[in-house]
Parts: C-alpha cells; sequence; structure tokens
C-alpha cells in the first residue's frame, strides 16, 4: 500500500441563495445551482425541481429527498457509488468536489498523521471489498478517529444494513450541504 499525503485544502462551498429565488429558476439553472448537493448526482435535483414551487427550506428538502428515495436500486447504487473515499486517491491528487474537499478538511481528514492515513486506507480497501462501494458518513462534527471507529463498527454490518446506512449518510449529508446553500435555511 502506497502511502498518500492529503493536500491541506480549504476549499469552500457555493455561493448562497434564497429558497424562493431557487424555486423561480428553469430546471437546467436549478440543477446547475443544487450539483454540489448530492455527490456527482444531478439528477436528484433534476426530478425534485418538477415539485416547484418551494416556500420554504422544508420544502426543497422533502422534494430532494423523496426524489433520491423514491429511486430504483440500481440509481441509488450508483449514487452510492458517486461519493469518494475518506482520504482516498481522489482527495489526494486534488480531485473532490468542493463540497467533498471541505468536509474532508473540516474532520481534519486532509491532516491525518500516517499512521491514520495508513489505517483508513486499509478499512476503505476492506470496506469496498465487501460491500462494493466505498464507505460514506456525514464527517461534519467528526474527527479523523471517530471517523476510523466508524468504518471499522460498520464492517460488520450486513450489505443490506450497510446499504441503507449509506443512504440514510448520505440524506444527512445533503442537508448539511443545503444549510450551507440556503440564505433562508
Amino acid at each position: 500500500m502506497t502511502l498518500t499525503t492529503l493536500p491541506k485544502i480549504d476549499a469552500q462551498p457555493t455561493s448562497h441563495i434564497a429558497v424562493t429565488a431557487l424555486s423561480k429558476l428553469d430546471q437546467s439553472d436549478f440543477v446547475l445551482k443544487l450539483e454540489g448537493i448530492f455527490e456527482h448526482s444531478p439528477w436528484v435535483a433534476a426530478r425534485a425541481w418538477a415539485d416547484r414551487p418551494f416556500h420554504n427550506r422544508s420544502d426543497l428538502e422533502r422534494a430532494l429527498q423523496s426524489a433520491m428515495w423514491c429511486a430504483s436500486r440500481n440509481e441509488l447504487l450508483d449514487l452510492i457509488r458517486a461519493h469518494p473515499e475518506l482520504a482516498g486517491k481522489a482527495a489526494a491528487s486534488g480531485q473532490l468536489t468542493k463540497e467533498s474537499t471541505h468536509e474532508q478538511a473540516g474532520a481534519g481528514l486532509n491532516a491525518c498523521t500516517p499512521e491514520q492515513l495508513v489505517k483508513i486506507q486499509q478499512l476503505n480497501a476492506a470496506y469496498m471489498e465487501k460491500f462494493g462501494w466505498p464507505f460514506i458518513v456525514a464527517v461534519r462534527g467528526m474527527n479523523v478517529d471517530a471517523i476510523i471507529a466508524a468504518i471499522q463498527t460498520r464492517l460488520d454490518h450486513t450489505a443490506e444494513q450497510e446499504f441503507e446506512q449509506a443512504l440514510q449518510q448520505i440524506s444527512r449529508i445533503a442537508s448539511l450541504r443545503l444549510d450551507g446553500l440556503l440564505i433562508d435555511a
């Protein structure tokens, strides 16, 4: 296993917008404005757009979450697989989305000790081998040791338990990202 140090990046998420302004956008602009909410999965916002108008944050989040949870199993697997590994190759090469970069940096994943980085990379590999998708957790409020413990715990799950847990975490990540995007959140 090659030890890769991660760049010290503190990218900031997208500029803010009001729910009412977002609700007035055409579909392509709406999807573009929400592109970072669900990692590399613009189809979620595209489907939610049909539920306009959104009068408040709750309306918008309900539409986004409904679009996600009503997707086919294959679409949900694609959504899960669209997420990067924590402290993985995309992070090391600077290829994370600005949202993921900001979140991982906030949890200290760009400042791991060499030992922590090796441990995370080993656990990521074991997780990927067992489940076929990357480990996903909403890292906001967590530190590196808590993330390591979470991966270790979740490696004991069944594939179906972990599929559901990954989607719950994506839902939480989307909610937190929405908070960061909206002026009137």
